[in-house]
């Protein structure tokens, strides 16, 4: 059951087995369960959640926050999972599958029994809804709409077998059925529009279904009865251990630490350095893991008339001190980007001599580009202040003590950063309009670096509105070969593009950092960093 399905050809197995080669280097969980007098695992219970932020949407396939991710995704089946300890692609709700020689068709053989949360089964009329409907939900659904890029159709062969085709070669999609953006939701749901799904939620088919939801507040979920198709990953076969599970709002990262050690809450998101001592007096720890993916980054809009010049934007990377900010402010074992991919991700390519820390360097290049020192020691060019307004949202967390270290270093070789909050429901609508010099965060967690053309290719959403070029045709060309080989020679080039035009400021590869209390075990990360709730109990 763990082993890639014996009928995909040789070229997709030998992109399964490199994805699988890296993942097995990013390590685990801390602990996974420390207590080893705590007995068998038992049932009952309710799991308390704290978490920073919610994106106020109830539908998984539009949801990008990992803080609102992390009680969806309990909630929705997807075709396939990937193990985090070996990055293989294995069954779920699908029990096999063929991939075609040139990568263009997924055929899928469904397990039977299957339901969503409103009795109606899942099957291959199911799927076929689910991906005829997913390109039309609009600008929440940019992860999903990126997975399906070329989609053309989704045959029913059978009630349980499902034929999906692709206009091109698409070599990223099979990962991309075990992320939560492309979990199966109901028949029923897919026909409701984009907004009545984030405000009323969706039927799945998971081990968890919402019970209560109060936004900004609190998001509640309870067990499944009879649920009994739990993916080849997990250990428990059935039901899920816990009774419920509670996700509350606190936005404040000291109190969260401060409620697992007092017994307030279980386990709590987005835990900084000094959250980490807090934890461990409390008895508690934190279960971590290198996420793959699109760094933690400043990205430039590439459009703005300052930031629209390469030069100031390559000032800007050469002066950022990407090892100062790791250590200052991120939890222990943070490393400092060397590439817009993390190291744990296929297909890496190590620029750390491109991102290297050099002030002399940055003054060289705002000069060369006529920016003289000004006023308070800020660059001004022709009466114009070189001043950049940069995006933060709320989910952002520990990261804002980032942001403003970054702010003091641009700041030193005379760049100012004005930095302006939103919330993060407000995330769609700022990157419709564009109006910002550049956006904070910006990484993408996703096992593959497909998570590039998700984020930097023109064709789709575009953020940071780069010219169409060279990079488009390096994204699109990795997305359709299955050639492993040739696929990291093509990635290699376009993280060189990214990074060489400073199109974005890689900072630090993210963690995944989840603080539990030693009452509860068996809470563990996914592949791309979010939590597996099914085989989590409570003594």
């Amino acid at each position: 059951m763990d082993r890639p399905s014996p009928h995909r050809p040789v070229s997709a197995l030998a992109l399964s087995l490199a994805l699988a080669a890296t993942l097995s280097a990013c390590g685990g969980a801390e602990s996974g369960d420390p207590d080893s007098a705590a007995g068998p695992p038992a049932s009952g219970g309710t799991l308390t959640f704290a978490v920073a932020t919610d994106a106020g949407c109830l539908d998984p396939q539009q949801v990008g926050s990992s803080d609102t991710l992390y009680a969806l995704r309990q909630t929705v089946d997807s075709l396939t999972d990937q193990d985090p300890g070996t990055g293989r692609i294995v069954p779920w709700l699908a029990k096999s599958w063929e991939v075609g020689d040139d990568a263009r068709t997924f055929t899928f053989h469904l397990r039977p029994g299957a339901t969503f949360s409103d009795g109606t089964p899942v099957d291959a009329r199911a799927v076929k809804k689910n991906f005829d409907a997913i390109p039309k939900l609009g600008g929440l659904a940019i992860l999903a709409q990126g997975y399906l890029n070329g989609y053309r159709s989704t045959q029913v062969v059978d009630p349980q077998t499902a034929k999906i085709t692709f206009d091109r070669p698409n070599a990223q999609f099979l990962q991309a059925t075990s992320t939560a953006a492309l979990g199966l939701v109901s028949p029923a749901d897919v026909t409701r529009t984009p907004e009545a799904r984030c405000a009323d939620g969706v039927h799945g088919s998971g081990p968890f279904t919402v019970s209560a939801y109060r936004q900004n507040q609190s998001l509640a979920l309870k067990k499944r009865s009879g649920y009994a198709w739990g993916s080849a990953a997990w250990q428990k076969k059935g039901e899920a251990y816990l009774s419920a599970v509670t996700f509350n709002v606190v936005a404040e990262s000291g109190v969260r630490a401060g409620s697992v050690g007092s017994g307030q809450v279980d386990a709590i998101a987005g835990v900084r350095r000094q959250d980490e001592a807090v934890l461990r007096r409390g008895g508690a720890r934190v279960e971590r893991r290198a996420n793959p993916g699109v760094v933690f980054n400043l990205g430039f809009n590439n459009a703005r008339p300052l930031t629209r010049d390469v030069r100031v934007r390559q000032a800007a990377q050469a002066a950022i001190n990407r090892a100062e900010i790791a250590s200052a402010v991120f939890p222990g074992g943070t490393r400092p980007a060397a590439s817009v991919l993390s190291r744990t991700t296929p297909s890496y390519t190590d620029l750390s001599k491109d991102l290297a820390y050099d002030q002399d360097k940055a003054k060289s290049l705002l000069t060369a580009a006529g920016w003289r020192a000004g006023a308070g020691g800020i660059r001004s060019k022709d009466g114009v202040r070189l001043s950049l307004t940069v995006v933060s949202f709320n989910n952002a967390g520990s990261h804002q003590a980032a942001l403003e270290l970054v702010q003091q270093q641009l700041g030193d070789v005379g760049i100012q950063l004005v930095i302006k909050q939103l919330q993060v429901t407000q995330f769609p609508q700022t990157i419709k309009t564009g109006d910002y010099d550049a956006l904070w965060g910006g990484d993408l967690t996703r096992a593959d670096p497909d998570a590039l053309r998700t984020l930097y290719s023109t064709h789709q959403v575009n953020s940071y509105r780069l010219p169409a070029g060279e990079l488009d045709t390096l994204l699109d060309r990795q997305a359709a070969t299955t050639d492993t080989a040739q696929r990291d020679k093509l990635v290699a080039r376009a993280q060189q593009l990214v990074v060489r035009q400073a199109y974005v400021l890689p900072i630090v590869d993210q963690q995944a950092l989840i603080g539990v209390s030693k009452r509860v075990h068996d809470l563990t990360l996914g592949a791309s960093g979010g939590i597996r709730l099914h085989d989590t109990w409570k003594n």
